[in-house]
């Protein structure tokens, strides 16, 4: 994530990783405030033996698209909501990234960090079938928790 304050969204990123057990390697790397940070994970990451990257972003969200441009591995952007354009302006920065340069782009806020864990989830579970099980079980339990008819009182 970019800053500190983008935790209250990609929270729900990191807790539904969690629930499918799947490891997260939590960062704040910013594109603008530290740049050589935002260099050094990306052109690193795939050494370290990171998969999928997930990366929240706000304003001018420039982490997703530049960690995407120094790693081979997937990018899935997150836009952060904000205060001053409902986070319209992360989700534009995000989404319009040039031919060549591929970033997955979520839903802003809550929604998209949730998704963007289970499309990363899915991604990793194409080799690995423990992990393919669980994220078919967090489906078929939020397809059981949806009532059939709505309740009155």
């Amino acid at each position: 994530m970019g800053s500190q304050s983008d935790w209250t969204t990609m929270r729900h990123a990191s807790e539904t990783l969690a629930a499918l057990g799947v490891d997260a390697d939590v960062r704040i790397v910013s594109a603008h405030r530290t740049p050589d940070r935002l260099v050094a994970f990306a052109k690193g990451a795939r050494g370290a033996g990171l998969k999928v990257v997930i990366a929240g972003a706000g304003g001018a969200a420039h982490l997703p698209g530049m960690t995407a441009a120094m790693t081979p591995l997937p990018v899935l952007g997150v836009p952060i909501e904000s205060k001053a354009l409902s986070g319209r302006d992360s989700l534009y920065s995000i989404v319009q990234m040039p031919g060549g340069v591929p970033v997955g782009t979520l839903a802003i806020g809550k929604p998209g960090a949730i998704n963007a864990a289970l499309l990363a989830a899915a991604i990793l579970a194409l080799n690995d079938e423990p992990l393919a099980a669980r994220l078919d079980a967090w489906r078929e339990k939020q397809t059981a928790e949806v009532a059939e008819r709505p309740t009155h009182g």
